[in-house]
């Protein structure tokens, strides 16, 4: 299909399958490999970027320019050949990057174009879910979505094309029946499959009391047995296990078959919600870069973090009314000898949202609330449906004021790296639509710093405690890269999507609360220099995917930040129309007449540096 007869077939209002995927390639290309290595430039209204070992200058139309280089891009990528800009398909630009990554790494990933493919064919089937009679909830749709948890799933279940700075990011293993039962985007809806395992052949662990009720209330099962329940999904993967079929054979394991009322998949895929308590199940399934499963170690690190952060939440929480942390209290499995069933069966307990939201707040996605299409009711622009500028800032304020006091509180005063990407927030909201309380979740990312927890990290088995600890290097990076690039990065995105001409003054207001928290902290040098705007950790998603790295082994590229006091108070609104900023995010230096491909293209593109 062309990428003009995908944007034919798209969603009002929603890119086609073909420009999204070319775009977010784009992204990835330019924050890891291009802009770091000053082959970019914006001018006329369009991005242009070198891939310098191919010989390939590469065009695309801006709806909008970025401070930090997070654009926003139209139309489709054209590429410069014998004098003309031709249009690329999705696929040949993918084998442009192929070609150029290789030449860079010296590591050849013969994965890689399979991968895009694979990511193309998932957004084709997300916009095809969205066209169903459901529908999306546009940006200009009047007044808040907000009707409580179908307004909360709708959030989790909007996303259509995954993270904008991953490359593959719907690629997945799995028939597409499968995913068309079970996927968020699919609005699946399924009872779990569910075991009555003997007492002496379950594993679990909790951390309170009460703990292990999410799972123990689904259904009854025989005295001296214990009621495992299973992702169906991962059940029929793991049904023909020998050892499990030997379980069964001896009576050890009952299959119960399918029970108790329906779980709702989240964004995350395998992690399901009832409306009362998340389950975080294994989910032999590649996502993304990885397997979806709950290793030995990350179960028992979910119950060991839960444990040693009550009084970190607590405190959190007093300090810093509406925000909260969502306990992760028991895991249960199969303790049949076998690590494959161990971690394949293993299910997490999450608490629900109504054990931490407050009466009368709507729990939204932050993801959703961020989305660059109106693919929900949780999105920005609905819920700010019919105002100005000033409530645009109002509620941005309050957004700064829930989110990144407890993050950086955590790091610098407990020694805790919160992990708060934007599929990793809540966002509760009042009727109104303005910020009440964010919910920090999945405690998988959650880390402690040696310095502050070394006790606690030596009284835990090895495996375990390596997989809990960051260094204070390592754990800054996370917080910076999850908390300002992931996160407040791309909320400010959609604000200045619906008032271009406020960037600066986003920024602005991210800047002070940054140097208020400098202030209550004791301006340590880390917060010092975030204040200042030393360039800023993004991690490098497309680089380790090419390098096939898991995603614990990711590395980060350093992107200039749009913190700078000087840029900033230089930035007036009259002088930042739309689509016309310099990228000043992304230097331009390095590209200059005499390096460009051809003569032709020197005669028509002038270079120019950006302030």
């Amino acid at each position: 299909m062309s990428s003009a007869s995908a944007d034919a077939d798209a969603v009002p209002g929603v890119a086609g399958a073909d420009h999204v995927v070319a775009h977010t390639l784009l992204n990835c290309l330019l924050r890891e490999v291009s802009g770091p290595e000053h082959q970019t430039a914006v001018t006329d209204g369009h991005l242009l970027l070198r891939l310098p070992r191919c010989g390939v200058l590469l065009r695309v139309g801006l709806r909008r320019a970025s401070l930090i280089g997070a654009h926003r891009f139209t139309g489709p990528v054209r590429g410069r050949r014998d004098g003309i800009w031709a249009e690329l398909t999705w696929q040949g630009l993918a084998e442009h990057i192929h070609r150029e990554l290789e030449l860079r790494t010296g590591v050849r990933n013969e994965e890689f174009l399979g991968q895009v493919a694979a990511s193309h064919a998932g957004v084709t089937a997300a916009l095809g879910a969205l066209r169903a009679p459901r529908g999306a909830a546009g940006a200009d749709a009047a007044g808040p979505d907000t009707a409580g948890t179908d307004a909360y799933m709708d959030s989790e279940q909007s996303l259509l094309f995954g993270h904008r700075f991953h490359p593959t990011p719907k690629a997945r293993t799995g028939s597409a029946e499968d995913w068309g039962r079970y996927a968020p985007e699919a609005r699946a809806r399924f009872p779990l499959h569910h075991l009555a395992v003997r007492r002496e052949h379950v594993r679990q662990e909790t951390a309170s009391d009460g703990g292990l009720a999410a799972l123990d209330r689904q259904r009854p099962v025989p005295d001296g047995h214990l009621l495992l329940p299973a992702h169906p999904w991962q059940y029929a993967m793991l049904r023909d296990h020998p050892v499990l079929r030997a379980a069964v054979a001896r009576g050890d394991v009952l299959d119960l078959g399918p029970g108790g009322e329906p779980f709702e998949p989240t964004a995350s895929v395998r992690t399901l919600y009832d409306g009362r308590d998340f389950l975080k199940f294994s989910l032999n399934v590649r996502i993304t870069n990885c397997l979806r499963k709950n290793a030995e170690y990350e179960l028992a690190g979910a119950v060991a973090l839960t444990r040693l952060l009550e009084p970190v939440a607590a405190g959190l929480a007093a300090r810093f009314p509406g925000a909260g942390l969502l306990r992760e209290p028991a895991y249960r499995t199969l303790g049949l000898g076998s690590r494959e069933l161990a971690e394949g069966f293993g299910v997490i307990v999450r608490e629900g949202l109504g054990a931490r939201l407050a009466p009368g707040v709507t729990g939204l996605l932050a993801a959703a609330v961020a989305d660059e299409y109106p693919t929900g009711g949780a999105h920005l622009g609905r819920l700010l449906h019919g105002t100005g500028p000033a409530e645009a800032l109002a509620w941005w304020d309050a957004y700064l004021a829930l989110l990144v006091p407890p993050v950086l509180a955590a790091y610098f005063d407990h020694g805790v790296v919160l992990e708060p990407h934007l599929q990793n927030v809540v966002l509760g909201v009042g009727a109104d639509g303005m910020p009440r309380q964010v919910l920090f979740r999945d405690l998988e990312g959650t880390k402690l710093l040696p310095g502050h927890h070394a006790a606690a990290l030596a009284a835990l088995p090895a495996d375990v405690a390596r997989s809990l600890a960051y260094d204070p290097g390592r754990g800054w990076d996370r917080v910076v890269y999850c908390l300002v690039v992931n996160h407040l990065a791309e909320v400010l995105a959609a604000l200045a999507d619906r008032h271009p001409r406020l960037e600066p003054e986003l920024w602005s207001a991210v800047r002070r609360i940054l140097a208020d928290r400098a202030a209550a902290h004791g301006n340590p040098p880390l917060l010092r220099a975030l204040v200042a705007g030393g360039p800023l950790p993004a991690k490098a998603n497309l680089l380790t995917r090419w390098e096939r790295k898991a995603d614990r082994g990711a590395g980060y590229v350093r992107i200039p930040s749009p913190l700078v006091p000087d840029l900033l108070s230089a930035l007036t609104p009259a002088a930042f129309p739309p689509a016309a900023l310099p990228a000043t995010g992304l230097p331009t230096t390095a590209l200059t007449a005499a390096n460009l491909p051809t003569p032709a293209a020197r005669a028509e593109t002038t270079w120019s540096t950006a302030p």
